[in-house]
């Protein structure tokens, strides 16, 4: 009997092969085929959970009959993109944990939404948050915090589009443009057929594949040491190079360093002000919960959220102290970004990029001996060799470092424009490194799980703002259920399209890509916090001064962000204050001009 491969996984094996003919590491037949059962299950799972009824709240609420697991699921998932799994095991490997304060204001936001922004949402059973501001306001300010949200989230969803297609990428040379387009068309089916109820199926699947395959990838770091070597002396080798100081203070011998980008004030302080914004205000996130059967079941669905979030968000970062930690028991690369290493060494900088990889060889054996020494000081428990051991490798590391910066020009005079991001790329080179075959596949798969989870959320919540806030709130034609639920389709797949076109221009955005989502986010989501804050709790502001407010409230962020007074954290925060204070005295000034042409 003559054996015969799956038609479909053969003919995608061999279009691949034909468009992008140059791999850059070994993907078997066996990935091939783990990868596309694996995306294309999720896409029929999700395309069979989503009937329901053909109108506006079931397309983009499911109807408001998801229970308190399914919002959790939804709300971990739309935050949980590709960027999340690609690059911040990249960011420890690189910056180390202080990244992980970044989510410690979220538990406190999450209490601040569940008490004041669910109830009122769910009571006024509106479509989307900026519903309330045209009641409590006008249309005009409505429309501009609808905007703002739509400009902030379309511009976000390209650059997580673009993260799955850097894999490809960077990994095999496939073209990038033409894999955004791949990448976002498949999602596109989807979101567009099903709407919010295939969002919230498919991310109920996704989640499961991921961790499972996120655990097999760190588990398999540890598996991949040298023998005698667990998990206690990986963590202290990655602690002893600096990489698990999760908690900085912030604070240098000048006094407070405004600009230090992680830190536990900025992270409490500005990071409750990200995530207030970002759970209370965006659509995307908003959506998720407004699916909720009642008001208890979103409220515990955003509570639970509070509590895991962290903790998994710790793992994933961990795993990239676990790469660390491989890597200084084994040779790790001058640069993990292949394509460019290929393109330097044909240009004039070869030869000194061959100097430079050869002094830092010499130094990753050094630095290797001293790994193995430091272990061994470590189990002895000799705290001086110790203390001796962790200098002398963090020596090492800033040598290492140095010779990493002068590649980094190398690369860039050699290719102007190239991405020399080491962090968008670490985690992918040591799976491609040092993962079997059919894992290497799953693990590439959950990153496009991951992407398609929070960018299918997106999508989503863009046409509901698009449709509700614009289309019904502007057009005169009086439409049907039905054609209301076909121009939702259309304004998803617009959306998507947008989005994928936006992928296109993001190649080089931030240090990487998950700070550049924050930094972006942060531009705005200070500005609409704001509005709704004033909207809650200062009943005596009205609309004139909000939306004056609002408008240098954003000057104001985008200003602060160029002169670059602060790190990006603080801008929700001088978003938010900005709005609140200027409006109060907006109103005061407005109120006494009233005064004055009445008398």
């Amino acid at each position: 009997m003559v054996y015969r491969r799956s038609s479909s996984v053969v003919v995608t094996h061999y279009c691949f092969l034909f468009l992008y003919p140059k791999l850059q590491m070994n993907f078997q037949l066996t990935d091939w085929i783990v990868l596309c059962v694996t995306l294309l299950g999720v896409i029929a799972y999700g395309i069979y959970k989503s009937r329901t009824n053909k109108n506006l709240e079931g397309y983009f609420l499911s109807n408001r009959q998801m229970p308190w697991y399914l919002v959790l699921l939804g709300i971990m998932g739309t935050q949980a993109s590709a960027i999340t799994f690609l690059t911040a095991p990249g960011q420890a490997y690189t910056d180390g944990m202080g990244f992980i304060q970044n989510y410690f204001g979220l538990p406190l936001a999450m209490i601040v939404v569940s008490i004041t922004f669910v109830p009122l949402f769910n009571k006024l059973k509106v479509f989307t948050a900026y519903e309330f501001l045209e009641t409590r306001f006008d249309l005009k300010t409505r429309t501009l915090t609808s905007f703002l949200f739509l400009f902030s989230r379309g511009l976000s969803t390209g650059i997580s589009i673009l993260a799955p297609s850097l894999i490809l990428h960077s990994m095999m040379g496939w073209d990038i443009y033409i894999t955004n387009i791949v990448m976002g068309g498949l999602l596109i089916i989807y979101t567009v057929s099903g709407g919010a109820k295939a969002v919230a199926y498919t991310q109920q699947l996704q989640f499961i594949i991921i961790y499972i395959a996120m655990f097999l990838a760190g588990w398999y770091a540890l598996k991949s040491l040298p023998g005698g070597v667990g998990f206690t002396d990986a963590l202290h080798v990655a602690g002893k190079a600096g990489k698990l100081n999760a908690i900085t203070t912030g604070f240098t011998e000048k006094g407070f360093n405004w600009t230090d980008k992680y830190n536990l004030w900025s992270g409490i302080i500005g990071g409750f002000f990200l995530s207030l914004s970002y759970f209370g205000t965006d659509q995307s996130q908003v959506g998720r919960y407004l699916t909720a059967k009642d008001t208890r079941e979103s409220r515990l669905g955003l509570l639970m959220n509070g509590l895991v979030k962290i903790t998994l968000q710790f793992c994933i970062l961990l795993i990239g102290c676990l790469v660390f930690a491989y890597y200084a028991f084994f040779n790790a690369p001058l640069s993990f970004n292949r394509l460019q290493e290929e393109t330097v060494l044909k240009s004039s900088y070869a030869g000194a990029y061959s100097a430079a990889q050869t002094r830092y060889e010499l130094l990753q054996q050094n630095k290797q001996q001293t790994v193995a020494q430091l272990s061994v000081a470590v189990k002895e428990k000799n705290e001086i060799k110790i203390d001796e051991y962790r200098t002398q490798l963090q020596l090492q590391e800033k040598e290492s470092n140095a010779i990493r910066k002068e590649v980094k020009t190398m690369i860039e005079k050699a290719s102007p424009g190239a991405d020399t991001k080491d962090a968008n790329y670490v985690f992918l080179y040591f799976v491609s490194d040092v993962l079997p075959t059919g894992l290497v596949g799953l693990v590439i798969a959950i990153i496009f799980l991951a992407a398609w989870g929070s960018i299918a959320a997106a999508l989503n919540s863009l046409a509901s703002c698009t449709m509700i806030d614009f289309h019904k709130k502007f057009s005169t034609a009086q439409l049907s259920a039905e054609q209301e639920y076909k121009w939702g389709r259309i304004y998803t797949l617009l959306w998507g399209l947008f989005c994928i076109v936006v992928a296109f221009f993001s190649y080089s955005l931030g240090n990487s890509l998950i700070e550049a989502v924050n930094i972006l986010g942060s531009w705005f989501y200070g500005t609409i916090l704001g509005i709704f804050l004033v909207a809650f709790y200062l009943k005596n502001v009205k609309a004139d001064a909000v939306f004056i407010a609002a408008l240098l409230a954003e000057v104001i962020v985008i200003g602060t962000y160029y002169l670059k007074i602060v790190s990006f954290l603080w801008l929700n925060v001088i978003g938010a204050v900005a709005v609140i204070v200027l409006s109060v005295l907006l109103q005061f000034v407005l109120k006494s001009k009233t005064k004055k042409k009445v008398l």
